[in-house]
């Protein structure tokens, strides 16, 4: 597998249950930007299925580790990797921290794990591997009363929670704000938790995000609408040095984490 076969196969899974993005990205397209992106983020448990797993086909392919971070609120921990050719994508990979969660919590993730097929953590297509396991509907609504993040990765298994279009890259829009007023007037909900723009340009990082799409999902019980992906932008800003920092800000991090509304 190629860079480029891993990031079309990623982009696939993730359009599929998040139509929105395609049709962004096609209006974007239709002015004739050439879309480049930021970074690309997966979620996933720890235990054998943790960062390290999902970060492995990544690797082999020449991504390189760089900051961790840590989601105390949302008990996550999270790390980067960024690729030596400037034009591939960053890979920002989230991880649970199951030992924080309540005891019926764990039990319902822990049954989910016991569930994976043998060698399905070391499998090279794993970060759109998609739901190796079988969950109820009943199970998904307790673990979203508790974390929204639990309930995705239960819900969704692995792929893609977002991808991020790098609008540094884009020409004929000025800012970040600027997109968002285009994504608006074309019918799309953004993310308005902490406001629509996270950070600042003095954390040298903007980011703002829409709404997630919802989508059908069967489990074990019963199908489903629920929220899914989202889209994401992302305005980086130079170093004293003149470089684009390449890292990410906690803090607004955070507040992308928060939304569990999905588009109307």
């Amino acid at each position: 597998m190629t860079t480029t076969d891993l990031l079309a196969a990623l982009w696939r899974d993730y359009v599929a249950s998040t139509p929105q993005a395609e049709r962004i990205h096609r209006l974007l397209a239709a002015r004739g930007e050439l879309i480049r992106n930021d970074h690309v983020a997966l979620r996933t448990y720890g235990g054998p299925i943790g960062i390290a797993a999902l970060a492995a086909p990544f690797e082999a392919l020449g991504w390189e580790p760089r900051d961790r971070y840590r989601f105390e609120d949302k008990h996550l921990v999270a790390r980067y990797w960024q690729h030596a050719d400037p034009a591939l994508p960053k890979v920002f990979i989230s991880e649970l921290v199951l030992a924080e969660l309540s005891a019926p919590a764990r039990q319902i993730v822990d049954g989910l794990i016991a569930q994976l097929p043998a060698g399905f953590a070391t499998r090279p297509d794993l970060p759109y591997a998609g739901r190796p396991w079988r969950i109820s509907h009943a199970d998904y609504t307790s673990l979203l009363a508790e974390s929204e993040y639990a309930a995705w990765v239960a819900a969704f298994g692995f792929r893609v929670n977002h991808f991020t279009v790098d609008v540094s890259s884009l020409s004929t829009f000025p800012d970040l704000a600027a997109l968002d007023a285009f994504v608006v007037e074309h019918g799309f909900a953004l993310n308005t938790s902490g406001g629509i723009i996270k950070g600042t340009q003095a954390d040298r990082l903007e980011q703002s995000a829409t709404l997630a799409d919802a989508v059908e999902v069967e489990f074990a019980d019963r199908t489903a609408r629920i929220p899914s992906c989202y889209y994401e932008f992302a305005k980086r800003y130079p170093l004293p040095s003149g470089e684009l920092f390449q890292g990410f800000v906690p803090t607004s991090a955070d507040k992308i984490f928060e939304s569990t509304d999905v588009r109307r």
